[in-house]
Order: structure tokens, then C-alpha cells, then sequence
């Protein structure tokens, strides 16, 4: 018999369940700086899928915000669509009727056009970023009725601002580093020096300069001085209007950890330490660096399909060694976080920290981590591998929903002011 702890429950007797698979349809890409590695994320979910339980599509979502399904959308080499493959997808739109289960609506192009409508029971976000990973589709999810996997609205909104995630940590007693918070202004990019002496002033240099809903490295910068804040503010502020400013953390070393309460209880992962060969980890570093584990072959991006150890080869450690009071800090800090919010999903959880001091932050959360995250979870102390984690995922976003059915009138019979009919 084969028992996955995770779920709680076992494999045995799934055969003697309804022939018919629950269908999965898994939403990726969006208008967001992060499409291409959602697009890498949503191949890879759809490929470990279980195929005896569930029937997984795809629906990408373009650059431009168009809703595509179909075929073709399940090979990486088809990415960017060009005018041959565009002809082979069918654009939808979604039902916001909220009936229990999802439709996707053919958007018609012509009188003659069109399409069928698409059903299916679970939708499985695989955003990064802006609109998608930041509570927008979530709330869409909720509103049209549809179970699907992840954190919550709220939890997603506010964890992808690292502002209101930085207030989050500071109310749970979760140590942060002192941070600078800056608006993007009316016109341009740029803040006048004297006032954005005024705003850094408790942060000090060296500083890291980031976006505040953004992930994967990108727009991240160091600054030693003024004029390099201000230098960098445009990469940020072209794609979010936030940036936060935050001390540089000398001997820095990254701890992250995924948590999740698929079994009712509050489970952590493997914690991975990664590997950076200059100061700060960037985004080809994150994402087309590192070795083939197959061949052994550094470098280059993996074949199309390929499912690499985590996203693209990052390379990290596993399982460090490490000081037992620093493991328990991040794991009891992690829980503390996740059970504050409610935590459904399976977020990754990112610390920074002074190898020299052993002084050691909370830094942000990702609530759709790359991958999923889910070689931390094949490499945690109760292995799971990708499949079942993605069912745990399906089974969770299926219990939720039921239990936050409503009547198919939710108005109590006490608050009634208008005659219902007969």
C-alpha cells in the first residue's frame, strides 16, 4: 500500500472510485514580468499530474491578457505563439455564474465562429507576479464559484506586497530588516535627491533596491550610495510602482522553506540554502544557470518538457547543516507566519541572514513559488513526490470549496427585504 503523510490518507481503494477524473485546468503566463517563468511552471504542473485521477488542460494567458486553451499550449517550443499556432487555440473567457464548477465561454470572432464551452472542477493558478500571483485571479476563482489550489485572496494580495508583508512579520514578532518604502511619482521616475536622502536615511548603505510585487530577482539592485538609488528606480518603477529599500546584508547567505497543512496539520519542507556566485542572486542566475542532471552539462536552459531539480536548475543545497536554534527560528517562524493567514497552498518562505553574526531574517514570502517549490518537499524528511503534491494541492482547493459553500439563496430569511418568488 502506498501512503503519501502528506495527505493523510492512502492510495489503496481509488480504483473502486467514479471512473470519471475530476478535469484540472491549469491557468499560466499572464500579463506580468514573470509570464515566461509561469509558462515553465504550468508545463511542468501539468506533466505531473496524475493522468489516472485527473484529466489537466491548459490555459495560458498571453502578454497582452488574451484567455487561450487548446492543444498546442502543452509544448514549451510552441512559446511565444506565432500566427500558425495562434490559429490552433480557441480563446475563452470565464463564466462567473457561480455553479460549483468552472466554464470557460468561447469568445466568438464572427458571427459564424465560436466554440464549445470548457468544464472543469479545479483551477490550479501557476502565476509569478503581477496579476496572477497577487489575489486578482484568486478573487476571480471566488467569485465565479471555482475551487482551486493556493493561498486565499487575502493571503495572496498581501503577501506579494513585501510592504504589507514587512507589517505582517513586525505584528508576529518574526524579525525583518529595517526598510524604506518608495512610491512611484505622478510623472517620470525619478525622486528628488533631498527628498529621497529624507526616506532612506534610517536604511544606510550599502542597500539592496527592489520592486515590491515582483519576484524572481528582477529589478533587484545594490546601491552604495544616493545617486545609485536613484539610478536604479527607473528599472523598478517601470514595472511596479513600489520599491523598497532595505540595509545590505553583509556575509549574506539565503535560507528557504516551504510550508503547507494538506494532513490538518502544519507541515514544514526541506530547507534549501542557494548557491550564488556573485553578491545577489539574479534572474538568469535563478533561471538558466546550473547544470543538466542528467549529463552533468553546465549551463543553457533545460529541453523543452524537461523537468529540472526546481526551476531550471537553481543551484542550492539541500538540508544544510545547520545550528539547531537557526532551524528551529526558521521553522517556528514560517508556521507562525502561514497559520497567522490561514495558510492553504504550499508558499515558500525566504530568510537572509549574517553567516559571521548568525543574525537571521524574515525576508518574503512566495505564495505560487517557481515549480511549485516542489523538490523541497521530495527532498523534506516525509518525502513527497511532485505527483502527489500536486493532488494534495487538488484535494485541499475541494475541501475548501465545500466548505464555503453557500445556500443557493445566501440572504437569511431575517435580512429578506425584497419578495422572493414563488
Amino acid at each position: 500500500m502506498i501512503k503519501s503523510s502528506i495527505l493523510g490518507v492512502s492510495y489503496t481503494g481509488y480504483a473502486l472510485m467514479s471512473q470519471i477524473k475530476k478535469r484540472i485546468a491549469v491557468f499560466f503566463g499572464g500579463r506580468s514580468p514573470e509570464h515566461d517563468v509561469s509558462v515553465v511552471t504550468g508545463l511542468q504542473t501539468m506533466q505531473a499530474i496524475d493522468q489516472s485521477r485527473y484529466e489537466a488542460f491548459p490555459v495560458y494567458i498571453t502578454p497582452d491578457g488574451r484567455w487561450l486553451t487548446g492543444d498546442v499550449l502543452r509544448k514549451r517550443e510552441n512559446y511565444l505563439l506565432d500566427a500558425n499556432n495562434l490559429k490552433k487555440t480557441q480563446a475563452v473567457t470565464l463564466d462567473v455564474t457561480p455553479t460549483g464548477k468552472g466554464v470557460l465561454l468561447p469568445r466568438k470572432s464572427s458571427l459564424l465562429g465560436g466554440g464549445r464551452s470548457v468544464e472543469f472542477d479545479v483551477a490550479i493558478p501557476a502565476f509569478h507576479g503581477l496579476i496572477g500571483e497577487d489575489g486578482g485571479f484568486q478573487g476571480l476563482f471566488e467569485t465565479a464559484g471555482v475551487p482551486y489550489t493556493g493561498m486565499r485572496t487575502m493571503a495572496t494580495s498581501l503577501l506579494m506586497d513585501k510592504v504589507a508583508t514587512k507589517h505582517l512579520l513586525k505584528s508576529l514578532d518574526i524579525p525583518v530588516l529595517p526598510y524604506a518604502v518608495l512610491r512611484r511619482p505622478d510623472e517620470g521616475y525619478l525622486i528628488p535627491k533631498e527628498e529621497l536622502q529624507a526616506l532612506v536615511k534610517d536604511v544606510g548603505f550599502p542597500c539592496i533596491v527592489k520592486p515590491s510585487h515582483l519576484g524572481s530577482s528582477i529589478g533587484v539592485a545594490k546601491a552604495e550610495n544616493i545617486d545609485e538609488i536613484s539610478a536604479s528606480l527607473p528599472s523598478v518603477f517601470e514595472y511596479d510602482d513600489t520599491a523598497i529599500v532595505e540595509p545590505f546584508v553583509q556575509n549574506l547567505v539565503e535560507y528557504n522553506v516551504a510550508t503547507s497543512s494538506f494532513s490538518r496539520e502544519t507541515k514544514t519542507s526541506a530547507i534549501e540554502r542557494p548557491k550564488a556566485v556573485d553578491e545577489l542572486l539574479d534572474f538568469k542566475q535563478k533561471y538558466l544557470s546550473g547544470g543538466d542532471n542528467k549529463t552533468g552539462k553546465s549551463g543553457g536552459t533545460k529541453q523543452p518538457g524537461q523537468i529540472s531539480e526546481g526551476m531550471l536548475s537553481l543551484t542550492r543545497e539541500l538540508n544544510p547543516k545547520l545550528d539547531k536554534n537557526m532551524e528551529d527560528n526558521i521553522r517556528n517562524w514560517a508556521v507562525k507566519m502561514f497559520d497567522s493567514i490561514g495558510g492553504t497552498g504550499a508558499p515558500r518562505i525566504d530568510f537572509i541572514g549574517d553567516s559571521k553574526s548568525g543574525e537571521i531574517w524574515m525576508n518574503e514570502v512566495n505564495p505560487i513559488p517557481g515549480s511549485f517549490g516542489y523538490f523541497l518537499w521530495e527532498a523534506a524528511e516525509e518525502k513527497v513526490l511532485f505527483t502527489d503534491f500536486m493532488s494534495a494541492l487538488i484535494e485541499e482547493a475541494l475541501t475548501y470549496a465545500r466548505g464555503r459553500r453557500l445556500p443557493k439563496d445566501p440572504v437569511p430569511m431575517g435580512a429578506r427585504l425584497l419578495r422572493r418568488p414563488l
